[in-house]
């Protein structure tokens, strides 16, 4: 498993447009399972919905998972999202 910690930038946190963006970058990656988790709630980033109900804002540390397939190269591609999106 490999995992990064990420400060969310945005404005308005994590809600419907970029979210949705999110979720098509993750269907990318078969094989490979994403979790987002915040405090104490932990979501598959497939997940829409799930993931929009977490209500994370600007400034809320979440902590992205990756498990299976090339998980290496599934974090960085996921992290350059979350740095140029979020």
């Amino acid at each position: 498993m490999k995992s990064f910690d990420y400060v969310i930038t945005d404005p308005v946190g994590i809600h419907a447009r970029p979210a949705g963006i999110l979720v098509k970058e993750i269907k990318k990656f078969a094989g490979s399972t994403v979790t987002i988790t915040k405090g104490e709630k932990s979501v598959n980033a497939l997940k829409l919905m799930a993931l929009m109900g977490m209500g994370i804002k600007q400034g809320d540390t979440v902590t992205v998972a990756v498990e299976g397939g090339d998980e290496e190269a599934v974090a960085a591609a996921i992290e350059d999202f979350f740095k140029n999106n979020l």
